[in-house]
């Protein structure tokens, strides 16, 4: 699929779309108009068009979405029409939670291989994967040709694990550590910086309670 250069800040809405078409599927809802996906969402009427417009003419006027057909046409977009093998280096605390998350909600990552330095973690199981030493993680993302490498260790050695990951041939890498990697421009790297999005959340906070005594003032 070609299309032309999409603003981040439509792909950041794309998933928000995808998990409530999901939920309507679920529900059994056949077709839905812009107007009542906005009052779903959150995001304007107006918004929503925009966005789907963008990818080509998704709906029919006078009849609103076809919800199986969206829901579909928007996994197309994220690539998610396909399972991604997946790797995980580094199995403490958010390591397993992440295998967990990705075990029972199937999100199309299939977890394949955990990879950890401890040798009290070596060989344990997880979902009924075995945790391999790290010393051969290389050879195994290259050997079985893994999509993605999902890096949940400290900020000292993240870029390490990046490198080892981008030698054994991952298209694409999920980080976690506090720290902005540097990759190969063929490979996609997304990151996610919990105390930026806490930071975020302050900031709101803040917000809201300068808003208020503004008010009472």
């Amino acid at each position: 699929m070609n299309y032309p250069k999409i603003s981040k800040a439509i792909i950041r809405r794309l998933p928000k779309y995808r998990r409530y078409l999901g939920q309507l599927k679920r529900q059994g809802v056949e077709k839905i108009s812009s107007n009542e996906l906005s009052e779903l969402i959150g995001c304007t009427a107006s918004q929503i068009r925009q966005d789907f417009n963008t990818f080509g003419e998704f709906g029919q006027q006078g009849y609103g979405y076809s919800v199986n057909y969206l829901y579909d046409e928007i996994n197309k977009i994220l690539g998610l029409d396909k399972e991604y093998k997946t790797v995980i280096v580094g199995v403490g605390n958010l390591g397993q939670a992440l295998t967990n998350y990705t075990y029972y909600y199937k999100i199309g990552f299939n977890i394949i291989g955990l990879f950890d330095v401890n040798p009290k973690i070596i060989g344990n199981k997880i979902n009924d994967v075995v945790v391999s030493d790290y010393s051969d993680l290389e050879a195994y993302v290259e050997k079985e040709a893994i999509d993605i490498g999902i890096i949940t260790v400290n900020r000292e050695n993240a870029q390490a694990v990046a490198d080892t990951l981008v030698k054994g041939g991952v298209k694409g890498i999920w980080n976690f550590a506090p720290i902005d990697l540097k990759v190969p421009k063929h490979v996609a790297l997304n990151s996610v910086h919990l105390s930026d999005s806490l930071h975020e959340l302050t900031y709101m906070i803040s917000t809201m309670e300068h808003a208020g005594r503004e008010d009472r003032d």
